[in-house]
């Protein structure tokens, strides 16, 4: 596998390989951005990895001298051909040409026998929060979830409450992983390049989470109270009832004026767990 620039221009024009805004292709081609990744993903021989977007199979060679197995989904099948000669050599590499977000991930893995099961990815914009809430929602058991974004994506996945990036996004991401930024990505190790640079996060499963009585309840009232961002809770949750929300506040020294960016996690849980209670009564 070879990283120039100009070796991997080749290799896609030998196999006739257009890129295709649609999909948000950028291919990363700097060898040391990505043993860095390697490097700082703590990956060895017990760990099984997934990896949506392969692309060009830059990263994926990578992972696949380091770890057990490397499962990836590949939603252009016109990088068959690429993906089959940079990756000629690597037999614990499986390539399936679906869309991730279609895919019974669950099913696919039961093939596999693994320790750790992580997700590495360069994963495009547009695609970042469904692919982290697939993960989620179909309790796909990763331990953790390293993936480079876009930088401005990746300042509000680990955004603290109080900062201007701190929204429902950051919430419904740390309310299941430890997040860490892991390295910056500059946009000039990619071909195309984008017009951003790029961040590379760790999301690691927390062992313990704050308990919640309805999930449903509390992912609604932090995307309802982010509605109208420079609005107060008084006026984003109308719907719901204040008397209830404003004792929770009034334990931590705050009222219904505040905005939505000034609480924690811990403060929305406890909001929606009286709600909750509320409507039990």
């Amino acid at each position: 596998m070879k990283y120039s620039p100009k070796e991997m221009q080749s290799i896609l024009s030998e196999n006739e390989f257009y890129f295709k805004k649609k999909f948000g292709q950028n291919f990363i081609i700097d060898e040391n951005i990505i043993n860095a990744i390697i490097e700082k993903s703590e990956l060895d021989q017990e760990c099984m990895v997934i990896e949506i977007g392969p692309g060009a199979g830059s990263l994926t060679y990578k992972l696949s001298k380091f770890v057990k197995n490397v499962l990836c989904y590949e939603i252009d099948t016109g990088l068959k051909e690429v993906l089959e000669s940079n990756l000629e050599d690597c037999l614990n590499v499986e390539i399936k040409y679906v869309d991730f977000l279609k895919a019974n991930v669950i099913d696919d893995l039961k093939k596999y026998q693994y320790k750790k099961l992580y997700v590495v990815a360069n994963l495009p914009y547009y695609i970042t929060t469904p692919i982290i809430s697939k993960i989620i929602e179909d309790k796909i058991p990763v331990d953790r979830v390293v993936i480079m974004v876009q930088k401005e994506v990746g300042d509000r996945l680990k955004a603290l409450p109080g900062s201007r990036d701190y929204g429902s996004l950051s919430i419904y991401i740390n309310y299941y992983f430890e997040v860490r930024k892991i390295l910056d990505v500059s946009r000039n190790v990619f071909i195309p390049k984008p017009n951003v640079d790029s961040i590379v996060i760790e999301l690691s499963r927390k062992e313990k989470r704050e308990m919640l009585l309805d999930e449903n309840v509390f992912f609604q009232l932090v995307r309802d109270s982010f509605k109208q961002k420079r609005k107060t809770l008084r006026n984003n949750l109308k719907a719901y009832p204040l008397k209830v929300i404003e004792q929770v506040l009034n334990t931590y020294q705050l009222n219904l004026n505040v905005r939505a960016e000034q609480l924690s996690i811990e403060i929305f849980v406890e909001m929606a767990n009286a709600i909750v209670r509320s409507k039990n009564d």
